[in-house]
């Protein structure tokens, strides 16, 4: 199986959020834009897109454990 179950998917978006919160606090505005596409499907901030891509990793290990 490489796709998140729904709970798999959950459990990635708190991870990011807990992990963006601690590095830009409670900006929520900014994490919006952060995570929001461009016209191109490109996001707007490719940082925010491979720490997003980190924390689906670290969901998908914890299978294997």
């Amino acid at each position: 199986m490489d796709g998140l179950t729904d709970r798999e998917a959950f459990d990635a978006m708190s991870l990011f959020l807990d992990q963006y919160a601690a590095r830009a606090v409670d900006d929520l505005i900014t994490l919006l834009g952060d995570v929001s596409a461009l016209d191109d499907g490109q996001p707007t901030d490719p940082a925010a897109w491979t720490d997003w891509l980190s924390c689906v990793a670290q969901i998908k290990d914890r299978r294997a454990s």
